[in-house]
């Protein structure tokens, strides 16, 4: 089998790289952001596509919200 290895984007920003092992893609990230998914596997790249967009929803939730109050 060829090897395979891929830059991963996620909101036009590179986030780290997947490269093929048996049983799938193991991502690293490059982003401390991501580093609570670094080095697991996910069967397709499709998978991890679905993990980023799920572990951004999470972040923007739990994220502090900035308010302006009025003087």
């Amino acid at each position: 089998m060829p090897n395979q290895r891929f830059v991963v984007e996620f909101d036009r920003q590179p986030v780290g790289v997947a490269v093929r092992v048996p049983g799938g893609f193991m991502f690293f990230s490059s982003n401390d952001q991501y580093d609570e998914i670094d080095g697991r596997i996910f069967r397709r790249a499709r998978a991890l596509e679905r993990e980023l967009r799920k572990f951004a929803r999470t972040k923007r939730r739990s994220a502090p919200q900035h308010r302006l109050s009025a003087i």
